[in-house]
């Protein structure tokens, strides 16, 4: 992939990571990638979002070239790039751009799209996973996106859902909010995007969420979430008939958003857009 193709602003290191040649602000902890990349691989979150976001991509846009936005240490792009599909990670932090280098990425570009200086309508799909709700002004910031789409481009999103779920772990995670199915829903549409799916997925999480996480911030009795073995803990494979239960949820989860079926209640969105050519009607 020839980034020059798409992005004015950029430069390639020696370390073979693109760099744009100007650098924003992002609002995520410098640990966060670290901390992550020693959970990725066991955690149960992240591998069941791997399956959902892996479904859709195969099923609505396999040939695109994908650019997984805010991609982190390219676990996503990894599953994407071993499927087949032209995968690039576009990481504005620099420990996630090194470690989804050797994690195998093929594609890594260090930057934002506004620093990189992306062209319009250069890109044919995008993954937001867990992005948006790093952007304090998230209106501008996928208004962007939009521009930046070629026409019928595909957007992937994940968000955190309900705002009744917000607890410290999303302050220190860099969140400015967690959203509803129909706050995505509405805010695509008004950009100029057409929803082919909007969803919850981890459909068993808002109980457990609300009492051990939100509950206790509530009450001031959440400590500090960046400990590394807490992620561990709340993130690791359960054994036994526990295992069992949730492998089945998920796979019930995965059966209903590859058959473009909504899961009523979870607690994050999952949702498919696309942009809507000018000259088509927005219904």
């Amino acid at each position: 992939m020839n980034f020059e193709e798409v992005a004015t602003n950029i430069t390639k290191g020696e370390d073979g990571i693109y760099y744009s040649r100007s650098n924003s602000k992002i609002s995520y902890p410098e640990e966060g990638n670290d901390n992550f990349m020693q959970v990725e691989e066991n955690s149960f979150w992240f591998t069941h979002r791997n399956n959902i976001i892996a479904g859709s991509v195969k099923q609505h846009s396999p040939d695109t070239t994908f650019f997984d936005i805010g991609g982190g240490n390219g676990f996503v792009a990894k599953r994407l790039q071993d499927e087949g599909i032209q995968t690039i990670l576009v990481e504005p932090g620099k420990t996630g751009a090194f470690n989804a280098k050797k994690r195998g990425i093929e594609n890594v570009l260090c930057s934002t799209l506004d620093d990189a200086e992306f062209l319009d309508q250069s890109i044919d799909s995008i993954g937001l996973f867990d992005v948006v709700e790093h952007i304090e002004d998230d209106r501008s910031f996928l208004k962007n996106i939009h521009k930046y789409m070629k026409n019928d481009g595909f957007v992937y999103i994940t968000v955190p859902a309900f705002n009744f779920l917000w607890s410290d772990e999303d302050d220190d995670a860099g969140h400015f909010r967690r959203y509803s199915r129909a706050q995505m829903e509405n805010l695509l549409k008004d950009l100029g995007f057409k929803i082919v799916l909007s969803t919850y997925i981890f459909s068993i999480l808002p109980i457990p969420v609300f009492l051990f996480r939100s509950l206790p911030s509530r009450l001031g009795f959440y400590k500090n979430s960046n400990e590394l073995e807490k992620h561990q803990s709340a993130h690791e494979q359960r054994k036994g008939i526990l295992n069992s239960i949730m492998q089945r949820i998920w796979s019930w989860e995965l059966s209903r958003v590859t058959k473009n079926k909504r899961v009523p209640i979870g607690g994050s969105c999952f949702i498919i857009a696309r942009k809507i050519p000018t000259n088509e009607s927005r219904r």
